[in-house]
């Protein structure tokens, strides 16, 4: 999950694969802001045809956050 995870960061937020690690803070690391936050939910929803609940995103600080969560979909 994390590779794939990787390569939608890296081909559609334009976020420098060398910098995506599972500890890397979303925000304070990779510069992502709320709108890019979702956009990341949208892509990730339609990519993995999942349902990310609004109440959860406050819980996705770092990359390895995503990981989780989305594995324990």
């Amino acid at each position: 999950m994390f590779e794939k995870l990787k390569q939608l960061l890296v081909d559609e937020l334009s976020i420098d694969e060398g910098d995506i690690t599972m500890e890397a803070e979303l925000s304070g690391d990779l510069g992502i802001n709320s709108i890019e936050l979702a956009d990341l939910v949208m892509l990730c929803e339609d990519r993995f045809g999942i349902e990310i609940n609004d109440e959860d995103l406050h819980k996705l600080v770092t990359v390895g956050d995503v990981v989780e969560y989305l594995e324990s979909l």
